[in-house]
């Protein structure tokens, strides 16, 4: 955050920010009036003019009382005050260093600390001011100590303790400036970090969710009301959840065992099941555990399984009634035709329509099924080879046009219906796009770095258009005449449902010992060795 320091030091003006150094400043000036009184012969001050000097320190303390109190600031105001103490300072020391010898007294390097004083607690141009103040003062004491005979030193000395006051109240000016920004900045973020933790403060007593901090022992030391709420029980900042929710404190105990980040449990008090997530809080032994009600997560999901199926049974609905016109069409005119070639013609239309409602009604019962998944560890190789012998016999001619590559030995952890049906659609598209040729269709497999299987089904035909591959898995779109359109996304849901993916790959894999790519599709299916 950029703070923008206005034109006259608003900065300065703010007696708060000044009120600090200036009473340290008044007690050096007490300190340094009572040790001239008390120890100034000892120290060989006064030693030209003793009265002048005991007269000039008594003055001094009594000045320095009269202007410390906290009533002379409110009578004159801060500035006011301020100039008035540093005119006081640089006139008794003035003449407190003609009474004792000049400048060689040492009395300069106090007027020094004086002006530095005068810096951090000073306005605007008047610490030049000041400065210009204690020079004139300075060097109308060695002029009149040359006049009067006394022992003086050369004036250009002199001269360089003057430039020596300018510089030593500008550095504590833009020393002052600079640490009331940082105060002031500092005092802005305090403000803008306590608008945050009351912000946070509200999210979280409103958040749908239950939020807890544990502590070590299984000591409650914050939550929100939802967290009362969902459990059921009167939580206490201190008590432990051993006596409130021990289903929570035995999962908890159970998370700091086996590592696990999520656990289900009904809840003792509210009877809810609920999923409490468990993350490390930052502080040591302290863990924040997040409250889900599983009903709400259910509801939720309910919603939007409604939400899709309405979508689809429009779909399916508009699906079915061109099929189904066909056939009443082909109906009424079966019963005016005489014609033998005509009525077979109108029997096949039937027929045909009458397949295409069978196959839409068979995959919308398969998406039906994707919640019922059986993984188990499926060998790839014998499994492919099942499926070809089968899909020859659907699709005759297939053997050979579609060739099994998987290595013996690889596993993948599918429902076994799931993954027929899967392939089923894949090779079916491949068979139906390919050359024909033999191995134009080919099925692969690999276990890859990261631990899983990639079973790739992939043909040498013309391939996807590029403004088509991510329509390919969408429901109901096919650039097949006599297709449904749920083919693809059918086994994306079920490969879903079983922790797999199904993806369509930019290029299909290259042949061995080659590194040209070959044409055509390529899709992949990326799951899991074990269940």
């Amino acid at each position: 955050m950029k703070l923008e320091l206005p034109q006259r030091d608003v900065g300065l003006a703010d007696d708060f920010s000044r009120s600090e150094p200036l009473r340290y400043l008044n007690l050096f000036r007490l300190t340094l009036a009572g040790l001239f009184l008390v120890a100034g012969p000892s120290l060989h001050l006064g030693s030209d003019s003793p009265t002048i000097f005991f007269g000039v320190s008594f003055a001094y303390v009594a000045a320095v009382l009269s202007f410390g109190f906290p009533d002379a600031a409110r009578l004159l105001g801060h500035n006011r005050l301020v100039t008035v103490q540093v005119l006081v300072d640089v006139t008794s020391l003035t003449l407190i260093m003609w009474a004792s010898g000049g400048y060689r007294s040492g009395i300069p390097i106090l007027i020094l600390i004086a002006l530095a004083g005068a810096g951090l607690v000073g306005q605007g141009r008047m610490v030049l001011f000041y400065a210009a103040y204690a020079t004139v003062a300075v060097l109308l004491e060695n002029m009149f100590r040359l006049l009067s005979g006394r022992e003086t030193v050369d004036f250009f000395t002199v001269g360089i303790t003057c430039i020596g006051f300018f510089a030593i109240a500008q550095v504590a000016r833009l020393l002052a400036l600079r640490a009331i920004a940082n105060e002031n900045l500092a005092r802005q973020r305090g403000v803008d970090l306590a608008s945050q933790l009351r912000l946070n403060r509200q999210i979280i007593q409103d958040m749908q969710d239950g939020v807890l901090v544990v502590g070590e022992g299984g000591v409650v030391r914050q939550f929100n009301p939802q967290a009362v709420a969902l459990l059921g029980a009167e939580l206490r900042e201190g008590a432990t959840l051993g006596e409130h929710a021990p289903a929570l404190e035995r999962e908890l105990r159970r998370r700091a065992e086996h590592g696990d980040s999520a656990h289900s449990l009904r809840a003792d008090g509210s009877g809810k099941m609920l999923l409490a997530r468990f993350l490390p809080a930052g502080e040591a032994n302290e863990t924040l555990v997040y409250l889900e009600d599983f009903d709400r997560i259910h509801r939720q999901i309910q919603q939007v399984k409604l939400a899709a199926l309405g979508r689809l049974t429009a779909s399916i609905a508009h699906e079915i009634r061109n099929p189904l016109a066909s056939v009443y069409q082909a109906a009424e005119l079966l019963r005016e035709e005489k014609r033998g070639d005509m009525q077979a013609r109108l029997i096949r239309i039937i027929g045909n329509n009458a397949q295409r409602i069978d196959r839409l009604v068979a995959d919308v019962l398969a998406l039906g099924r994707r919640d019922e998944a059986l993984p188990e560890a499926l060998p790839l190789a014998e499994f492919v080879d099942e499926f070809i012998e089968e899909f020859d016999v659907a699709e005759s001619g297939a053997r050979g046009v579609v060739v099994n590559r998987v290595p013996p030995g690889l596993e993948m952890a599918m429902d076994r219906a799931h993954l027929r049906q899967i392939l089923w659609n894949l090779v079916g598209n491949a068979r139906r796009h390919c050359s024909g040729a033999p191995a134009a269709v080919k099925i692969d497999a690999a276990l890859r770095d990261d631990g899983r299987v990639a079973l790739d089904v992939s043909d040498d035909g013309p391939g996807i258009a590029e403004a088509l591959r991510a329509q390919v898995f969408e429901p109901f779109f096919t650039t097949h005449s006599k297709g449904t359109g749920l083919g693809l996304y059918i086994s994306r849901e079920l490969a879903e449902a079983n922790g797999a993916v199904l993806e369509l790959c930019v290029t299909p894999p290259a042949e061995a010992g080659t590194t040209a790519a070959l044409p055509g599709a390529h899709f992949r299916i990326i799951g899991r060795v074990k269940p």
